[in-house]
C-alpha cells in the first residue's frame, strides 16, 4: 500500500523527517486528519478539497542512525500509521488508501509552522495560543497553550469547534461536577471543560498514542490535579457523570449509547460530535432519545452538526 518515491538514505547525524501522505475522502478528511497529528506528534498538513477529497500528510521523525536503522524506523511508523488508518477508514467501508513516503533533511522544518499558527478562539471564552507568542486575556478569557507539535484536535476541525460551543453552553447552564471525555484524542475538551469549572474530569481513549498526547496536553497547561487521563475501556468506567462528552464518529456514538446511558448521572448533559448532518444526525438522535437524552440545541458548520442532550429521571 506504500508508494516509496524515491531511494531511502540514511539519516546522518541530525536525523531525517518522513512525510507520508495519502488522498483521503472527504467524509474522513477530520477524523483522519486527528488520528494522523496523534501518531506523528509533529504536525499534519492538508491540501486543497477536491472531489476526490484532499491530501494529508504527517511528518515523523526519524532518530539518526545507519540506512538499516532508519528503514526499520520508518517500516514502524508507516505500519503504526496505516493499522490504526485501517480500522477508521473499515468504519466507513472505505478502502484504504496508497500511500506515499518522502524522507526530507532536517532543517529545524517545524519553525515553519510559527507562520502559520496563530493565537486564536476557539469557543467562547478559551483561547488557544502557541508557546512562542504572548496573548493577554481579557476578563472572562481562558488559555490554553499548545504548540504545533502537539496541536492537532485544537478546534481547527468543525466538529471539535461545535463540541466546544456546546461545552461551554452546558457550563452556562448548570456547573457539573464530573465530567466523562470519551474518545479524548489531545484531550482539548477535557481541558476546555476543566477551565470552565468542572470539579473532576476523566478523559479516556483507546489508542495508546492518543492518551499519551492528552497526558502531555494536560500536564503542560497544569491541569494534571482536575483531569485524569487514562486508556481504561468505557464498559470499565465506574460512577455517574454530570455532563459526558463523545467526539467521535457516527457508528461507535451508537454503539456507546447503552453505557453512556448508564454513567448519566440523575440530571445529565451530554455532547455529541463527529456527526454528520441528516441521516446520521437524525439516527443519534432518534437512539439516544430511546435511552431518555432530550435534545436541547444542535449546531452546523460544514457538513458537520453536533448535539447536545439532557437527561431528566429517577433512578
Amino acid at each position: 500500500m506504500v508508494k516509496k518515491e524515491k531511494k531511502e538514505q540514511d539519516c546522518g547525524s541530525a536525523g531525517k523527517w518522513l512525510k507520508l501522505s495519502f488522498l483521503c475522502p472527504a467524509i474522513l478528511v477530520e477524523a483522519a486528519s486527528d488520528l494522523l497529528g496523534v501518531h506523528s506528534g509533529s504536525g499534519v498538513e492538508q491540501g486543497l478539497e477536491s472531489e476526490a477529497g484532499s491530501w494529508l500528510s504527517g511528518y515523523f521523525h526519524v532518530e539518526a542512525g545507519a540506512e538499516a536503522v532508519c528503514q526499520e524506523q520508518m517500516e514502524h511508523l508507516v505500519g503504526a500509521v496505516q493499522t490504526a488508518l485501517a480500522e477508521l477508514f473499515a468504519l466507513f467501508n472505505q478502502p484504504l488508501p496508497e500511500f506515499r513516503r518522502e524522507l526530507l533533511a532536517d532543517e529545524d522544518w517545524a519553525t515553519s509552522w510559527q507562520q502559520h499558527f496563530k493565537t486564536f478562539t476557539i469557543a467562547p471564552g478559551l483561547v488557544i495560543k502557541p508557546s512562542w507568542e504572548e496573548y493577554a486575556p481579557l476578563p472572562g478569557e481562558q488559555v490554553l497553550e499548545m504548540d504545533p507539535g502537539m496541536a492537532f484536535g485544537t478546534g481547527q476541525h468543525a466538529s471539535t469547534r461545535g463540541a466546544l460551543y456546546l461545552v461551554e453552553r452546558s457550563f452556562r447552564q448548570h456547573r457539573p461536577g464530573q465530567v466523562l471525555d470519551v474518545g479524548t484524542g489531545t484531550g482539548i475538551l477535557a481541558m476546555g471543560a476543566a477551565l470552565w469549572g468542572a470539579g473532576e474530569v476523566l478523559a479516556i481513549d483507546n489508542d495508546p498514542e492518543a492518551v499519551r498526547v492528552a497526558w502531555e496536553n494536560v500536564a503542560h497547561n497544569r491541569l494534571s490535579d482536575r483531569i485524569t487521563v487514562a486508556a481504561t475501556p468505557l464498559a470499565e468506567v465506574r460512577g455517574h457523570y454530570d455532563l459526558l462528552l463523545a467526539n467521535i464518529v457516527h457508528d461507535v456514538l451508537v454503539e456507546m449509547q447503552p453505557l453512556l446511558g448508564r454513567l448519566a448521572a440523575l440530571s445529565a448533559q451530554l455532547v455529541l460530535a463527529g456527526i454528520l448532518a441528516g441521516s446520521q444526525e437524525e439516527n443519534i438522535i432518534r437512539c439516544y432519545g430511546q435511552a431518555g437524552f432530550h435534545l436541547l440545541e444542535r449546531t452546523y458548520e460544514e457538513e458537520w452538526v453536533a448535539l447536545r442532550f439532557a437527561r431528566y429521571f429517577v433512578r
